[in-house]
């Protein structure tokens, strides 16, 4: 496969952390294709899809990918990942740039950079979060730099930034797009997502790059993709002519749809402002003929800190090759003795948040404390799949099914709201549980007081579900939209895409008609 890239001229340059540009707050490195990239995209702009690229992708062609990580400030990748491959070969896609992000995507606000934190152009958004850690390519979209963001959602990244900046985040289930090329941060959860200005660009860009890839270790198997894609969904059940013969303003299969909100996810964290969007969300579906039901996934409230056992692990092991002699930059003149330079090449080299998710991720892995914190954290994650297979109609493919024993649910929860053989389609909840705060606020709190806002993102990244960020705005009098998240079954993407479709024009119709 011979990428585009390989074939254009292509000339690049480094921004500062701060310039007069409104670019140097979103990209690190920008692209400019010179041959006649621009008479193609002017004279068929609707067909022309510039795309911003977060920087744990990698880019060949001279184009560095540092992983906003002082360590990586000169590293040019050999090869560029297959995601990007995949995009090259369409001459309706062109490359705009590198987006900033967290460095190695740690981070929920996109201000763990050696380039800078990322802003917004709008003065009256400058000053607040656009999330994190693929907060780049959310605001290369949310602010019309680009068309389509690329990013990596590990625990909510791509989901969280998308809530923050009003735009469309998609998850897909994990394994379903190749990670190769994608410079890790946790294996088990690392996963390619997109940010568009809609539900209907994410599907477009879904179907451009998934597929099987061999040097993928993690990518699901052509067997196992076939066996998914052949059970049969309510909703992809029916055609897709359906949508348009319909006569009535939305199609009658949304009256076989079944929707759950987990009565967990109804926290004391929680914005009031966004607590009654939910409400009016599931009132919305409801109006339409969709059932909606309430579930209990019991184990969200042990998401978090298994969490924050795994990534860091994981990460503690990925990031032990950035040392100055495999990769990365060293301390020049250091003479001192090896574990001396190792030391003070990574100290001064990466940035305070990777350094202490390595010193966590070493701490739970050492052998006095692996079984206790690393094994555990897997037994709950187990649970915690368990939690998300026992609600959904359709059984996960990668999993046998299991007994349902309602004793293990929360005791407090009524027995007619546990719900337990009644099965859901999707899952609807908020993105996160509040809204954008002030850069100011989040440069001033500790590193754990930002850690709650992936609490409804985590959950589903730990069960490796794809799940769909979508901008609710039912007023004109807030700042911010709502992001509202669904949640499907695993492998039930494109039935999630198209759930989402509907969702976007529900929310239009609903500011107009019922509410």
């Amino acid at each position: 496969m011979i990428s585009r890239m390989r074939k254009t001229k292509i000339q690049f340059r480094h921004y500062s952390a701060t310039g007069s540009c409104m670019e140097d707050d979103v990209f690190i490195t920008k692209v400019h294709c010179l041959n006649n990239y621009q008479s193609r995209s002017q004279s068929n702009p609707k067909r022309s899809k510039t795309l911003a690229i977060k920087d744990n992708i990698a880019t060949s062609n001279d184009i560095a990918t540092t992983c906003a990580s002082r360590i990586l400030t000169k590293y040019q990748s050999p090869f560029e990942a297959e995601v990007l491959a995949k995009f090259s070969v369409n001459d309706e896609f062109k490359f705009f740039g590198k987006s900033k992000m967290d460095e190695f995507g740690m981070g929920s606000n996109s201000t763990y950079s050696s380039w800078g934190p990322v802003r917004r152009k709008s003065p009256l958004l400058r000053e607040f979060s656009p999330g994190g850690s693929s907060g780049g390519s959310a605001v290369a979209v949310a602010d019309n730099y680009c068309g389509l963001g690329i990013g990596t959602d590990t625990g909510g990244s791509v989901r969280l930034p998308a809530a923050y900046t009003g735009i469309v985040g998609f998850k897909p289930s994990y394994g379903l797009i190749s990670r190769w090329g994608v410079i890790p941060y946790a294996n088990s959860l690392d996963t390619v997502g997109f940010l568009t200005n809609s539900v209907s660009d994410s599907e477009d860009a879904l179907r451009h790059t998934i597929g099987f890839d061999p040097r993928d270790p993690t990518s699901l198997s052509i067997k196992k993709r076939e066996e998914i894609f052949s059970r049969n969904c309510v909703v992809n059940s029916i055609s897709e002519s359906t949508d348009e013969q319909e006569s009535m303003p939305f199609p009658r299969w949304l009256q076989q749809v079944t929707i759950g909100f987990p009565l967990e996810y109804n926290i004391t964290e929680i914005d009031p402002e966004i607590l009654r969007v939910w409400r009016l969300t599931l009132k919305i579906f409801r109006a339409v003929g969709v059932k909606i039901v309430p579930i209990s996934l019991p184990m969200t409230k042990y998401a978090l800190p298994t969490y924050y056992i795994l990534a860091p692990a994981e990460a503690a092991s990925n990031l032990a090759k950035y040392d100055g002699i495999r990769y990365g930059i060293s301390c020049k003149g250091s003479r001192e003795s090896e574990s001396v330079m190792y030391s003070t090449t990574r100290g001064n080299n990466l940035g305070p948040e990777v350094r202490r998710r390595i010193l966590l991720g070493s701490y739970t892995l050492c052998s006095e404390k692996i079984n206790n914190y690393f094994i555990q954290a897997q037994k709950v994650r187990r649970l915690i799949q368990r939690d998300f297979d026992r609600v959904f109609k359709l059984q996960n493919p990668l999993r046998d099914s299991e007994q349902f024993d309602i004793s293990q649910l929360n005791q407090d929860i009524p027995v007619s709201s546990r719900l337990g053989p009644e099965n859901v389609d999707f899952i609807l909840c908020p993105t996160a549980p509040t809204y954008p705060p002030p850069l100011s606020k989040v440069c001033s709190s500790k590193s754990i007081d930002t850690y709650i806002n992936d609490v409804y993102t985590v959950p589903s990244s730990l069960a490796g579900l794809p799940s769909l960020s979508i901008p609710v705005r039912l007023s004109d009098d807030h700042l911010f939209a709502t992001g509202m998240q669904l949640i499907g079954q695993y492998g039930t993407d494109f039935e999630l895409l198209r759930l989402g479709r509907q969702f976007e024009r529900l929310v239009h119709y609903a500011k107009r008609k019922l509410l």
